[in-house]
C-alpha cells in the first residue's frame, strides 16, 4: 500500500470556490490508480484562494506521477470552480509532480494534465487533444478592434483573465475613499487656489506629499523630467536645428558655457525633443488649448541637462516666440508648463497606455489563441500578461472612455488620446521603439558617455534588458535545440503571423517583428519575445510608477491648464499661474487616479504569480535569472549610493512581472 498526498490550490478570483465533488485518478507511465472523492469530512473544501490537502492510499505504486485525470460534477449551488493548479507527491518515493492548471474547471469534463507537460507541439504525444483544447480557448479570446484606428484587443473579457476579487476590491474601495476626501476637501477650501501655499492643502494623509511637489520653477529639476521621468524616452541628441524652430545663436549663447550651437553638438551636449506628433491634436472643448512644443537642453559642466529653448508650437511666428531661461521668472515658468501639458498627452496616450497596455494585450490574446497552454513560450510569456488584459478592460469602462477620469482630467480628452493614439500606430515597431538598445540608438543616446551619470532611465533599463534578454535566449535555446524546430513548429508559426497580420484583416498588426513574424532563427524569436517581456515589465514601470508624484505637482506635469499660452515675452504674474492650473476639484480627480495607479500591487519581477515552469533545466533557467536580477539591485543601490539624485523606479524588486495597473 502506497499514500500519496496530494495539495489543491483554488484560485482567488470572485467564485473560484465550489460546492461541487471533484474527483481525480493518478496515471503513471502505465500503472493508474482508482478514482479518488476528494473531500474532507466537517470542512468545506475548494473555498476561494484556498490550499487543501489530502492523502489517499492505493495499491499501485506509481513512483512520479506523470499525468492526473480530474473532473467535477454539478453538484451544489456554487459549482463553478477555478483551479490554480494540484501538487502530488508519492510519500515512499518522496517524488512530487506538479500540474500547473490556471482554468476554469467545467462540470462533467474530464481535464488531463501531465506532469512537465511542456513541449513544442510537434512532440506532443497527445497531439489531437492539444488542437481541440486550442479550438475551445479561440472561442474566447476572439480579437476584435474596438475604437478605429487603435489597437486590436480582446473582444469580451473571457473567465480566465478577470482579477482576482481582492485585487478589484482593493481599487475600488481606495477609489471610493479618494473621492469621499476630496470632497470633504474642496467643501472646506472651495474651487480657486488663494496663493501658492493653498496648492499644498490638497496632500492630506490620505494622499501623502508627492516627492516632486518641493520643486518649483526649477530648470534642472525640469531637466530631469526629461530623463528619468515618465516620458524618459523621447531626449534626442541634437545634430541640427529644424528649420521650424526659431532659435538662433544669439537666443541661446549665454546658456553654453561659452560654446557655438555647432560645438555644442560636435561635443554632443545639445539635446532636442520635437513633440510634432501633436500639432492637430483636437482639444476637448473650443477653449481649450493642447501645444506640440520644440524643446532645445543643454547639458552643462555640472551635469545637468538644462532647458535653455521652448517653441509651444511648431510654426514660426511673431505669436510664437521662443522662450528663454531669461525671460521673466513666471513667463519662462509658464512656458515651461505649457511644454508639459504636451509631454503629459504623449505620456498618458502613448507611453503608458497605447505602447504598453494596448499594443501588448494584442500581442496577449494572440498569445492565448495560437499557443498551447503547454507551449513553452506561452509558458514563458503567461506570467507577464497576468491581469493585462482585465486592467484593459476596466480601462476602457472607467479611464478612456467618454465622461470617464480620462477624459475628465486632460485638456486633450478621450478624442486627444484617440488621435494620438491613431498616429503612433502608423510608425511604432517592434524592433526600434519596442527593443531599447535600438531605441536608444536611433536617438543617438546610446553610448553611455552621452549624458554620463546623470541618464539613469538608461542606464538602469540596458542592465534589466540584458538580464531578461539572457534568460530568454538561454529559455529559447533550450526548446529549439533541435535542426527544424521552429519550421516544425505550427503554433509559434501561426502566432508570428497573427501578430504581424494586419488589424483590417483580423490580426493584431503589429510592424517590425523580425523576419516579418515567420521565424527561423533563434535569435528573431529572441528579439521578439524580449521586446514583448521588457515592455510588459520594466518599461511600464518606467511609464506608470512615478505618475502620482509627477501629475500631482501642478506646476510639475499638469495635464489640464485653463487659459491660453503666452504669445509673447511680457511678464506674468503669479495669480495668472494659479488660474490656469487645474482648480482644487480638478487636481484631486487626477490626484486619486494616479494614486491608484502608482501603487504596486502585484509580485516583482521574475517573482511569478503563475509558477507555470516547471521543466527542471527551464527552472534552472528561470533561478538563474532570479539571481541575475539580483545582482541587477546591488548594481542599482550602488550607483544610487553616489548619485546627485537616485533613481529607484527601475530597481528589480520595485518592477512588476505584469502590466496588472
Amino acid at each position: 500500500m502506497v499514500s500519496y498526498k496530494i495539495s489543491v490550490k483554488t484560485g482567488d478570483k470572485k467564485g473560484a470556490g465550489t460546492d461541487a465533488n471533484v474527483y481525480i485518478i493518478l496515471h503513471g507511465k502505465g500503472p493508474q490508480t482508482s478514482k479518488y472523492n476528494l473531500d474532507t469530512f466537517f470542512k468545506n473544501d475548494f473555498e476561494e484562494g484556498s490550499i487543501d490537502d489530502y492523502t489517499v492510499d492505493s495499491e499501485v505504486n506509481i513512483p512520479e506521477v506523470q499525468r492526473i485525470e480530474l473532473w467535477r460534477d454539478n453538484y451544489g449551488l456554487l459549482s463553478n470552480w477555478y483551479l490554480d493548479w494540484i501538487e502530488v507527491t508519492n510519500v515512499e518515493s518522496g517524488i512530487t509532480s506538479i500540474f500547473p492548471a490556471m482554468k476554469w474547471i467545467k462540470a462533467d469534463y474530464h481535464y488531463l494534465f501531465n506532469h512537465i507537460d511542456t513541449c513544442l507541439p510537434q512532440d506532443d504525444p497527445f497531439k489531437q487533444k492539444r488542437a481541440l483544447e486550442l479550438q475551445t480557448i479561440k472561442k474566447d479570446y476572439q480579437l476584435q478592434v474596438k475604437v478605429p484606428g487603435l489597437p486590436a484587443q480582446v473582444k469580451d473579457l473571457p473567465d480566465d483573465e478577470s482579477f482576482s476579487f481582492d485585487y478589484k476590491f482593493n481599487i475600488g474601495m481606495k477609489l471610493k475613499t479618494f473621492a469621499v476626501e476630496s470632497k470633504k476637501i474642496v467643501m472646506a477650501n472651495g474651487l480657486n487656489w488663494k496663493d501658492l501655499a493653498d496648492v499644498k492643502t490638497v496632500y492630506m494623509p490620505v494622499f501623502g506629499v508627492p516627492e516632486n511637489s518641493e520643486y518649483f520653477n526649477d530648470d534642472a529639476d525640469f531637466g530631469r523630467q526629461r530623463l528619468a521621468s515618465l516620458n524618459s524616452l523621447l531626449i534626442t541628441l541634437c545634430t541640427a536645428i529644424p528649420e521650424k524652430f526659431g532659435v538662433t545663436e544669439e537666443m541661446v549663447k549665454p546658456f553654453l558655457e561659452g560654446k557655438t550651437i555647432e560645438e555644442a553638438m560636435k561635443e554632443k551636449r545639445l539635446f532636442i525633443i520635437d513633440l510634432a506628433l501633436l500639432e492637430g491634436c483636437p482639444a476637448k472643448t473650443e477653449d481649450l488649448v493642447i501645444t506640440c512644443p520644440f524643446g532645445l537642453f543643454y547639458f552643462n559642466n555640472a551635469n545637468h541637462l538644462m532647458p535653455i529653448a521652448i517653441q509651444l508650437f511648431q510654426q514660426k511666428g511673431t505669436d510664437n516666440p521662443v522662450f528663454l531661461p531669461s525671460d521673466p521668472e513666471y513667463t519662462w515658468m509658464m512656458a515651461k508648463m505649457w511644454y508639459n501639458l504636451a509631454e503629459a498627452h504623449y505620456h498618458q496616450a502613448l507611453t503608458h497606455l497605447n505602447l504598453t497596455h494596448f499594443m501588448m494585450e494584442g500581442i496577449c490574446v494572440a498569445t492565448k489563441r495560437n499557443l498551447s497552454p503547454s507551449h513553452p513560450i506561452c509558458r514563458l510569456l503567461t506570467p507577464h500578461f497576468m491581469y493585462l488584459i482585465a486592467i484593459d478592460f476596466l480601462g476602457l469602462g472607467t479611464l478612456i472612455n467618454p465622461g470617464g477620469i480620462f477624459d475628465k482630467t486632460s485638456n486633450g480628452g478621450i478624442n486627444g488620446a484617440f488621435f494620438l493614439m491613431r498616429e503612433s500606430m502608423k510608425f511604432w515597431r517592434l524592433d526600434t521603439h519596442g527593443t531599447l538598445p535600438e531605441n536608444l540608438k536611433s536617438r543617438g543616446v546610446l553610448d553611455q558617455s552621452v549624458l554620463k551619470d546623470a541618464y539613469h532611465m538608461r542606464d538602469d533599463a540596458l542592465i534589466l534588458y540584458d538580464a531578461i534578454k539572457t534568460y530568454v535566449q538561454n529559455y529559447v535555446t533550450h526548446y529549439y535545440s533541435v535542426e527544424g524546430s521552429f519550421k516544425a513548429d505550427y503554433e509559434i508559426q501561426n502566432w508570428g503571423a497573427e501578430i504581424v497580420k494586419s488589424r483590417d484583416d483580423g490580426g493584431v498588426g503589429i510592424l517590425g517583428v523580425p523576419n516579418d513574424g515567420k521565424f527561423e532563427t533563434n535569435d528573431q524569436l529572441v528579439v521578439t519575445l524580449t521586446a514583448i517581456i521588457y515592455t510588459c515589465s520594466v518599461a511600464h514601470a518606467a511609464a506608470n510608477f512615478q505618475q502620482y508624484d509627477e501629475y500631482a505637482a501642478p506646476f510639475r506635469m499638469p495635464f489640464a491648464m485653463h487659459g491660453v499660452p503666452p504669445k509673447d515675452k511680457n511678464q506674468i504674474e503669479i495669480e495668472t499661474i494659479l488660474k490656469t492650473i487645474p482648480n482644487r476639484a480638478e487636481l484631486l480627480e487626477l490626484m486619486s487616479i494616479t494614486k491608484v495607479l502608482s501603487e504596486k500591487a502585484t509580485q516583482s519581477l521574475g517573482d511569478f504569480e503563475k509558477q507555470l515552469i516547471v521543466d527542471p533545466p527551464a527552472v534552472k533557467i528561470v533561478n538563474e535569472f532570479r539571481q541575475s536580477l539580483r545582482n541587477v539591485g546591488k548594481i542599482i543601490d550602488e550607483r544610487n549610493k553616489i548619485r546627485e539624485n537616485p533613481y529607484d523606479w527601475l530597481h528589480p524588486t520595485a518592477i512588476p512581472n505584469a502590466i496588472s495597473i
